[in-house]
């Protein structure tokens, strides 16, 4: 009887630790205000997945411009402007063609990340199943914002 107890004691924390592992995986972060810069640009906190550590910061990259677009920074810093570009509800289904070829790989979404203040923030998780490796990265990046804006308006998306 012993040893069937004193196993299960030692299989216990390894029960634990695999039911936390999967809630974190199931957890989606928030895009961070990390400040802004003089210039109007916003400096953020942004998270991303993917197969390798470049998938993932390339969603990174896309998930700051589009929170900036469609969803404000409401996390972080308060001195970020927490609206969006584009308060119109439905703006992403209404412009679908638009922003579909916007956020396309190697879009003009591109233009509006810049690489100065890019860095790799921390490492959020790695998980492996089923052959596939997908990996989660926190990623600072700077959003220019007022060049962005332009851009909306000229492409007749802002009025």
């Amino acid at each position: 009887m012993k040893p069937i107890l004193s196993l299960s004691f030692l299989l216990l924390p390894f029960l634990g630790a695999a039911q936390v592992d999967k809630v974190a995986g199931n957890f989606s972060h928030a895009t961070e205000c990390m400040g802004v810069e003089g210039d109007g640009s916003q400096t953020v906190k942004a998270y991303g997945n993917g197969r390798h550590r470049w998938d993932a910061i390339e969603q990174a990259r896309k998930n700051a411009v589009r929170d900036v677009i469609f969803n404000g920074l409401r996390e972080g810093k308060p001195e970020c402007e927490q609206r969006p570009l584009v308060p119109e509800v439905n703006a992403r289904q209404k412009y679908e063609k638009y922003f579909n070829a916007f956020f396309a790989d190697d879009g003009p979404y591109k233009e509006f990340v810049s690489t100065e203040d890019e860095r790799l923030a921390e490492r959020v998780r790695r998980d492996k199943t089923r052959g596939r490796e997908s990996v989660s990265h926190a990623f600072i990046v700077r959003v220019l914002r007022p060049q962005l804006k332009e851009k909306l308006i000229a492409d007749g998306i802002l009025k």
